[in-house]
């Protein structure tokens, strides 16, 4: 996606934002961040034709910029590299949101927008047949917000998953990790190796996998330590390491998608960890395959340019998203990092303190 436009969501009151390969938002708590990147959320239940029920569960107002006293309408416009586009207008009714404009577009021959807008209560961008449509469609349908923060006794990780049905694409909480790598394991063992060593390089003490489905074709994700035969479960790691083993494979997985959306992977990584996943970022990014994420890391930040960093603001309700660049900090970067600047209060958008 080479940018996004935005009006009337959550804190995001107006948002027009070029995206690069490396996106990273860094801000305070509160401050716009994951309504950002709830977005592509409400993106996936548009395209899966769910969004009444989406919208019920959670409130109608929750989803408008200071509630409907403010506003009564949520647009956002897509614009995709290949100049393929998709927008739509959706205006509060009594208890769920109307199609008032959804439209394509094709911007190389200056075409007009096609509008396939039906009134209703949900797209109906999955009936279209156009070339367009098809790009566009094939896009929203790989869009995942991954986040790997729940690693306790009942986590996703501890649940099995099936080596049929469960192997296509790892899922947003990473509860089929088993099943994914298990595949991989048997399509692409070059690729499973290159992840063992990976972890290995973060965990010395991992041995690899063990990867056994039972007799019904589920499996959990087990593993060996080097020092002894004993075959662990998931609980029997940090929550750092199965965090940075789900990442791993996210990032290192064959067959990348388009977009990677993640919130504060992070969490619970010790600093030598942090540095792996920055490399994992930049080799996905350099392979085509775009990175969204949120994060409250100093130290991840300090591994990348200020283009690929947005500080976000919230002031007076309303989120400010701002993109650093290179050519205003030249001077202070001859001496210092990223982080060290951040820290120093040099940059002052999107710091906790800001008032």
């Amino acid at each position: 996606m080479e940018r996004i436009e935005i009006k009337g969501y959550k804190s995001i009151k107006e948002l027009d934002l070029p995206l690069r390969p490396i996106n990273i938002l860094i801000g305070a708590n509160g401050s716009g961040k994951s309504n950002f990147l709830s977005f592509f959320d409400f993106l996936k239940q548009i395209y899966r034709r769910n969004l009444q029920e989406f919208v019920a569960l959670k409130g109608i107002d929750t989803f408008l910029h200071k509630d409907d006293k403010i506003t009564n309408e949520i647009s956002c416009h897509l614009y995709f590299k290949s100049t393929n586009g998709y927008s739509f207008v959706l205006k509060k009714g009594d208890v769920s949101f109307i199609f008032i404009h959804e439209g394509m577009w094709y911007n190389r021959f200056y075409e007009p927008t096609i509008e396939i807008a039906s009134f209703g209560t949900e797209s109906v961008l999955q009936y279209q047949s156009l070339p367009r449509a098809k790009y566009i469609i094939d896009y929203l349908k790989q869009v995942i917000k991954y986040h790997f923060h729940d690693t306790g006794e009942n986590s996703p990780f501890n649940k099995e998953s099936n080596i049929e049905n469960d192997k296509f694409y790892l899922y947003e909480k990473g509860s089929n990790l088993g099943a994914f790598l298990f595949n991989i394991s048997k399509e692409n063992p070059k690729v499973y190796n290159l992840i063992i060593k990976t972890i290995q390089s973060i965990a010395p003490y991992f041995l690899g996998f063990f990867l056994r489905p039972e007799a019904n074709g589920n499996i959990k994700l087990r593993w060996q330590s080097k020092y002894t035969s004993t075959v662990y479960g998931v609980n029997d790691l940090s929550d750092g390491t199965i965090r940075f083993i789900a990442l791993t494979v996210l990032f290192m997985q064959p067959d990348l998608p388009e977009t990677i959306i993640i919130d504060e992977p992070e969490l619970g990584l010790h600093p030598t960890a942090i540095a792996k996943l920055a490399g994992l970022i930049k080799s996905v990014a350099a392979k085509g395959c775009q990175v969204i994420l949120a994060t409250q890391s100093t130290d991840l930040i300090s591994h990348f340019e200020p283009e690929d960093i947005i500080t976000v603001d919230q002031i007076n309700g309303e989120s400010i998203f701002k993109r650093l660049n290179s050519e205003t900090l030249q001077l202070w970067l001859e001496d210092y990092t990223i982080d060290d600047l951040w820290k120093r209060n040099i940059i002052n958008s999107g710091q906790p303190n800001f008032i």
